[in-house]
């Protein structure tokens, strides 16, 4: 393990410590942060000369900074002669904008990628993405890991029998039958519009058995939580008799906080591939760490094993 370096940038430094304590490895050592006019300075500390380097920076709030962090975190260890460099990427900004769905819109996703490439990436690390066409973007291995055994075993310890998965939206179907599969319930399936650019989005439909039972949304993420109590609300309506839900990215922005405590949801249920800063911290809010899901991944990475076999 000597040759294996782990770096962070000022993403989720939490996330980073929790990931090297796993592997009983230090955290490497490098200086990252901002000048006055705003201009990013990097500088790695210690020697990377032929190592197996992993940089670990999710593309969360300030997406942008952290984004053009992890990029010239990527160009020094470049410069600095490392072997290889993983980007691990616990939450994949902008993976949302993986299509062109409307006239002159641009697929940011794919720009991401290539941005990634070009700094000098030679492999991506990343939980959940928001579509599966995202690894395709890439022209570099990419290796996709689910929080979904987390996330059931939760709810599998909870021991309900009279559960239903609940799918937000199509989109997220396949995700959300494999939870049932793993809960061993029946699946049901909100049909849903979103109405234009903004973060809203109409409750159109339930498709399924759900009354008299108790209900797990399955979602990538939760943002502004506007779907999420829209979602909530219409299971209320068709006679649920309790709502919880669960999501790999707590993106938790704008209102997101005060929906979430003014909703009758039960618990949310979320991992720290983002961070939960304490201010944005409720009750209902549960927090599993994905740093043991990370630690295995990239030792699995650095001695050439399956990362497939993980999940078997």
């Amino acid at each position: 393990m000597d040759e294996l370096k782990v770096f962070t940038g000022n993403a989720h430094p939490t996330l980073a410590r929790a990931v090297t304590e796993y592997m009983s490895i230090p955290l490497g050592e490098s200086e990252v942060f901002q000048f006055s006019n705003e201009n990013i300075f990097v500088r790695i500390l210690e020697n990377v000369r032929e190592r197996d380097t992993f940089v670990i920076q999710s593309l969360c709030s300030p997406v942008n900074t952290n984004l053009v962090e992890l990029l010239i975190m990527i160009d020094a260890l470049k410069r600095a002669s490392a072997e290889r460099i993983t980007a691990v990427i616990p939450y994949y900004g902008y993976g949302r904008s993986d299509k062109k769905d409307q006239p002159r819109v641009p697929i940011t996703a794919r720009l991401i990628a290539d941005l990634l490439t070009v700094a000098g990436a030679n492999r991506l690390l990343t939980v959940d993405l928001h579509a599966a066409q995202i690894q395709g973007f890439f022209s570099i291995p990419v290796d996709e890991l689910t929080a979904l055994n987390l996330l059931a075993n939760y709810f599998a310890g909870k021991n309900f029998d009279d559960l239903v998965v609940v799918a937000t939206d199509i989109g997220i179907t396949k995700r959300a039958r494999d939870m049932a599969e793993r809960l061993n319930a029946p699946l049901a399936i909100m049909e849903k519009r979103r109405v234009g650019n903004v973060d809203q989005a109409e409750t159109l439909n339930v498709i399924g058995e759900v009354e008299g039972r108790i209900a797990l949304t399955v979602d990538d993420e939760i943002d502004t939580a506007g779907s999420l109590v829209n979602v909530v609300e219409t299971l209320k309506e068709h006679g649920v008799k309790e709502v919880y839900a669960c999501c790999t990215h707590s993106i938790l922005s704008g209102q997101a906080i005060p929906r979430i405590a003014s909703s009758p949801v039960k618990e949310i249920v979320v991992t720290d591939t983002v961070p939960v800063k304490d201010e944005r911290k409720l009750d209902k809010l549960i927090v599993q760490s994905t740093a043991p899901l990370l630690g295995e991944a990239i030792h699995r990475i650095h001695t050439g094993k399956s990362i497939g076999a993980m999940f078997e």
